[in-house]
């Protein structure tokens, strides 16, 4: 139990940033810069659904406070998108907007997690959410999966070996941050009926799924309605990142709990990210994402084949073992070397137990940036 000074030992053990070894070259690099280790899009969002298309004499009010719960137009809409898209029966009460999916998935995590319990991770897995875990005062438990195993059998096999009394719930990104991947539907089948068997939580993070490029996403809602909490968000497909506007949609009865988180924590997401939303989904959105998926898809496969890996099935990532190039010095030099270049990645280790691994993102610069950082990238693995 801390006390003054001591600060809570869960916190003490998060990391501030996932990415701060090599801040301070990047903060002094006077070259190009190549941002390879940013999960974001050099693209702004669609016309219509910007900040500077927005006007108080349009919008009065719109820097007020909007319901803790979520602007209702907004509310209307992703209900009537995610059951379209779910096929599950889906109302307001079944959704909370939130900043961003972090705020989602913080919103989730405090409603279910007690002090101790395990959430396991299915890894490689979105770095944050390893520390809001952490932040509610529960354990992360990672299940290196995805680079390891072949089938969903052999998944379950893992996440069973993993299994404890304090396990509570299973988290499952899909399109996957790092590595690409799209499940399989059924990848997902067999998770969600062990989950179910074991009586766990799913809290499934689905912010790409409008980037895919082979193969189908598969809502995990859809497959157990009762005990999945999806996250999702505005600001990958749409270029929204600084919006921090997301949704979370689950079970109507505990929507109330995690509705108490938000409200003691957020409060309230930002009025005009959501009407920007609601502009969105009015089709501007759905126009505008089938040319980004098609240049997002295929900028990801030019880096894939310059680096001799399979290209992305989904997201904006590629992940790859980078233990043929390493020395003495390890991934950290490794990385340090190539941010001399002005090629900065993320270490393996911020999405689990990958410690020579590496994920590169393919949309934070503009393609021709990107093209000359994937030549430098190539040269270094010498595949130039």
């Amino acid at each position: 139990m801390p006390r003054y000074p001591d600060t809570s030992f869960s916190v003490q053990d998060i990391g501030g940033s996932v990415f701060t070894a090599l801040a301070h070259k990047l903060a002094s690099f006077e070259g190009e810069v190549f941002p390879f280790h940013v999960g974001d899009t050099w693209l702004e969002p669609p016309e219509g659904c910007r900040m500077e298309d927005l006007s108080v004499a349009s919008h009065p009010g719109m820097h007020r406070y909007t319901q803790p719960h979520g602007h209702l137009p907004l509310l209307d809409a992703l209900s009537a998108r995610l059951e379209q898209r779910n096929g599950v029966e889906t109302t307001p009460a079944n959704i909370l907007i939130t900043t961003g999916a972090t705020g989602g998935l913080g919103a989730i995590m405090g409603a279910l997690v007690e002090p101790g319990d395990e959430v396991l991770l299915v890894a490689p897995f979105w770095p944050l959410i390893s520390g809001i875990v952490r932040s509610f005062h529960g354990t992360p438990v990672a299940v290196p999966i995805l680079q390891h195993v072949d089938s969903p059998e052999a998944a379950v096999e893992l996440l069973q070996a993993s299994l404890t009394e304090r396990t509570m719930a299973i988290y499952v990104n899909t399109p996957n941050n790092p590595t690409g991947r799209v499940l399989p539907r059924p990848w997902l089948e067999a998770i969600v009926e062990w989950a179910a068997r074991n009586d766990l939580w799913i809290v499934a993070d689905e912010v790409y799924e409008d980037l895919v490029y082979e193969g189908e996403h598969t809502h995990c809602r859809s497959l157990a309605p009762e005990r999945v909490f999806a996250a999702h968000s505005f600001s990958k497909a749409y270029a929204m990142a600084g919006n921090r506007c997301g949704w979370v949609v689950g079970p109507r009865n505990e929507m109330v709990e995690l509705q108490k988180i938000g409200t003691h924590s957020f409060y309230s997401t930002p009025t005009a990210s959501q009407l920007l939303a609601v502009n969105l989904l009015d089709g501007r959105g759905a126009r505008w994402i089938v040319g980004t998926r098609e240049l997002y898809r295929r900028i990801g496969s030019e880096m894939a084949t310059a680096l001799g890996i399979d290209p992305p099935q989904g997201s904006t990532f590629l992940f790859f073992d980078a233990a043929p190039h390493l020395n003495e010095r390890g991934l950290e030099g490794f990385l340090s070397d190539l941010a001399d270049e002005g090629v900065f990645l993320a270490p393996g280790t911020s999405f689990g137990p990958y410690p020579t691994w590496v994920r590169a993102c393919f949309t934070a610069a503009p393609p021709e940036v990107t093209r000359r950082g994937i030549a430098v990238l190539a040269e270094a693995l010498g595949r130039a």
